[in-house]
């Protein structure tokens, strides 16, 4: 789809392959913490940069992080280990893409490879105006991305609830500074 397509011009659906992301990288001495283990924020930040390029190629068009619904970390990434994020869609609504990413530490000595960390994001897809662009639906093929896509629908309704709650308390909380 290049630019001169309209949202009608896209696809009922896509399959989850589609928007399959690889980024692989090293954990070097600048990028731990004080236990020596890979710094929670620089995964998170890589997460969220993988998943936005499988949510765009799924859509086609700008998107904008709605949510990361979670990032659980399963396993210490160490700097003798290698990195690689794997990411793609596992849900569609009409305007809200999930996107999910695996990632995988390898102790680069012995060659163990292990699931250190999984992730949920849902992004959503917008026009150049900022208005929400309707997103193909998604089809899942392999067991794997079959297993994530069964359970979408609940982790959906969860991100409703919490966002309402989420809306819910900012309502109450005070924009004050605290000086004054």
């Amino acid at each position: 789809m290049d630019e001169q397509n309209t949202p009608q011009d896209a696809p009922a659906f896509k399959y989850s392959r589609e928007s399959r992301v690889f980024k692989t990288g090293r954990v070097f001495p600048n990028d731990v913490n004080n236990h020596k283990t890979l710094f929670g924020g620089k995964l998170m930040s890589t997460i969220d940069e993988v998943a936005s390029i499988s949510a765009m190629r799924h859509c086609r068009t700008n998107v904008v992080t709605a949510s990361a619904d979670s990032v659980d970390f399963l396993l210490p990434i160490r700097p003798t280990d290698s990195v690689c994020f794997e990411s793609f869609v596992s849900w569609t609504g009409r305007t809200s893409i999930e996107v999910f990413v695996k990632i995988i530490s390898e102790n680069l000595y012995t060659g163990e490879r292990v699931v250190a960390a999984t992730s949920f994001l849902t992004f959503v897809a917008v026009h150049e105006d900022g208005t929400p662009a309707p997103v193909p639906a998604i089809i899942p093929e392999t067991d794997e991305e079959k297993l994530i896509s069964e359970s979408a629908n609940e982790r959906s309704e969860l991100r409703k609830l919490r966002r309402t709650n989420s809306k819910k308390l900012a309502s109450q909380l005070s924009t004050t500074k605290y000086w004054e």
